[in-house]
């Protein structure tokens, strides 16, 4: 069978549609419409004469010969991927595409304060942030990278320490402190109003505290719960409860006297975040010029935590 510069066009776009499962995501991705995808993938079963995707009104399923073109293809998709991005060392500023997966928190404190600079400094990089608190399988999904807490990188992927281990606290806000006190010691918190933490993973947090290598671990009580930092944020600086989070997501609060850490003696030291990626594939360029800005950026500000930065490490994980 012949083999045209546009097969190559349209066996992308059905590597995006079998990759996400979906036309208007890939649609999204690719900066196509949904129409010009569903008409793109007429025209290329026509030509092969097989049928690759299985559609319904609400999913969009590869068959039995899509799925064995799909895992043929992938590899040779992402070395052409590498190949391009290996023509940086030839470029006066490096260029290319990355796409990561972060958490909100991440999204905030890593990625907002870099990745403007970084892209007015590097005018011919793309860099797609796709920001999500549940676990996924960035590989599967077409992520270059992705960016959790140490604790919760898959023991399979290759990890680069971004930060220092993080300190957690409790904060409140001064009118709910005078209202309800504040509690000495983490039991005293089942006595309290809490904002409560669904995590990535669908569980309800429950709030972790060290002192001199005491380790509690609570169920605190709580008519709110919430997935999202912000959301959380202002419920406590609206005198709603109590609420547990990274000391460096209220900071500025607490140094204007918006919010007060209790419990200060029970501060927990967590896993810093991690950047983390799939050993069977070259790092790009932009991601390792963006790991570098995060590093940059962590190792101006004030220690919060006993974690050092290190270089690329494979972590070894429970």
């Amino acid at each position: 069978m012949a083999f045209t510069k546009a097969d190559l066009v349209d066996l992308n776009v059905f590597m995006a549609i079998a990759r996400n499962r979906s036309f208007r995501k890939s649609a999204a991705e690719l900066g196509l419409t949904a129409s010009a995808l569903s008409h793109t993938m007429k025209g290329l079963e026509n030509r092969l004469g097989v049928r690759l995707l299985n559609r319904t009104s609400r999913s969009v399923v590869p068959t039995a010969a899509g799925l064995a073109l799909f895992e043929e293809l992938d590899q040779g998709f992402r070395r052409i991927g590498e190949a391009l991005d290996g023509l940086n060392r030839f470029r006066e500023t490096p260029a290319g595409r990355v796409r990561l997966s972060v958490p909100r928190d991440a999204a905030r404190l890593l990625i907002d304060p870099v990745l403007p600079r970084l892209l007015m400094e590097f005018p011919d990089l793309e860099v797609e942030v796709d920001v999500d608190d549940r676990v996924i399988d960035v590989v599967a999904s077409g992520f270059d990278a992705g960016i959790r807490y140490g604790g919760t990188v898959p023991e399979e992927m290759i990890a680069q320490r971004l930060t220092p281990d993080l300190r957690w606290v409790v904060v409140g806000s001064p009118s709910y402190l005078q209202a309800r006190g504040r509690p000495e010691v983490p039991e005293d918190l089942m006595r309290h109003s809490c904002v409560c933490i669904r995590l990535g993973t669908g569980e309800v947090y429950r709030w972790e505290f060290d002192r001199a290598g005491d380790h509690r671990a609570i169920d605190v009580p709580g008519t709110m719960v919430a997935n999202e930092t912000n959301v959380s944020v202002e419920a406590a600086l609206a005198g709603f409860g109590l609420f547990y989070c990274l000391e460096a997501r209220v900071a500025d609060h607490v140094a204007e006297g918006r919010l007060e850490i209790v419990l200060p003696d029970w501060c927990s030291d967590g896993p810093g975040f991690f950047l983390y990626y799939s050993g069977r594939r070259q790092v790009p360029t932009g991601l390792r010029l963006l790991a570098d800005a995060i590093r940059r950026h962590w190792e101006g500000q004030p220690s919060n935590g006993a974690g050092a930065l290190s270089h690329c490490t494979r972590l070894e994980l429970s």
